[in-house]
């Protein structure tokens, strides 16, 4: 099956841009599963039940979570409801809302989806967050006997020496790991030693010509300042869709072919 992870949708711009683009890829690459990260689908931060459904009839089949996934209480429900199709990071601390994965079901079989949350993330990393690799182990170790086709684990976090050491811990392990967080894409999408497909970061989806999405002039003002400013997504210029696309075999799990995708446009 081929699968498409997107990076980081970024507000409306990230979601017309995903409007824009995504039904000519599914078509031309006959992609069948599309899941993306959806931390700032609303506005660049949460995500909302409307935007998360108007997502989802765009062609998305599932979010992956990051750091402000828990800014809008509203998705509560959807987090601990194991059918719907958004999960949060899995490291968070116990009695966080949500739970810590979830399993989606499509026409070739079941995908394990977990996001962790690096531990350098911002400052909206709590202090008590569970180490990473201890807690993937666990869930690995709690999911050996479930019968998947694929074990996708998306890593988001600051620090590059985090996203690539994920990825060599799970090596041969799971399927993928695909770090996103910075909205910059790498050019190191690659088949690891044993097997998993790994990217540092694959980049997002909303305003190229911009700050990780919000206007420049914004960000340039408040830097020459140190004044505080609220954050304003960038809503002209060229807009860009960053994903990794990956052929799985489903009877082994692996990667036979991957391919980052990036598409640039103004409309």
């Amino acid at each position: 099956m081929k699968l498409l992870y997107l990076g980081d949708i970024m507000g409306r711009p990230g979601r017309n841009t995903v409007k824009h683009f995504l039904p000519g890829l599914i078509s031309d690459y006959g992609i069948d599963f599309v899941a993306a990260q959806g931390e700032n689908l609303s506005a660049g931060k949460g995500l909302q039940v409307k935007t998360v459904g108007d997502m989802l009839a765009s062609g998305i089949d599932f979010f992956t979570g990051g750091d402000w996934t828990l800014h809008r209480p509203e998705i509560y429900p959807w987090l601990n409801d194991p059918q719907k199709p958004v999960v949060r990071p899995a490291n968070y601390p116990e009695g966080t809302p949500g739970r810590q994965y979830k399993i989606a079901d499509t026409p070739y079989g079941r995908i394990l989806f977990v996001s962790l949350l690096g531990q350098t993330v911002g400052y909206r990393a709590p202090a008590d967050l569970q180490n990473p690799l201890a807690t993937i182990d666990r869930i690995l170790e709690e999911t050996k006997n479930e019968r998947l086709i694929a074990r996708i684990v998306n890593f988001h976090g600051d620090f590059s020496s985090e996203k690539l050491v994920v990825g060599q811990y799970l090596d041969g392990r799971v399927t993928a790991v695909i770090g996103d967080h910075w909205h910059v894409p790498t050019a190191d999408a690659q088949l690891l030693p044993s097997g998993t497909a790994h990217i540092t970061d694959v980049g997002m989806v909303g305003s190229r010509d911009s700050s990780l999405g919000i206007k420049s002039s914004v960000i340039i003002q408040r830097w020459l300042t140190g004044a505080h400013s609220r954050n304003e997504l960038e809503t002209t210029g060229a807009m860009q869709l960053c994903g990794l696309l990956m052929d799985i075999n489903t009877a082994t799990a692996q990667v036979s072919h991957l391919e980052q995708i990036i598409k640039i446009g103004e409309f």
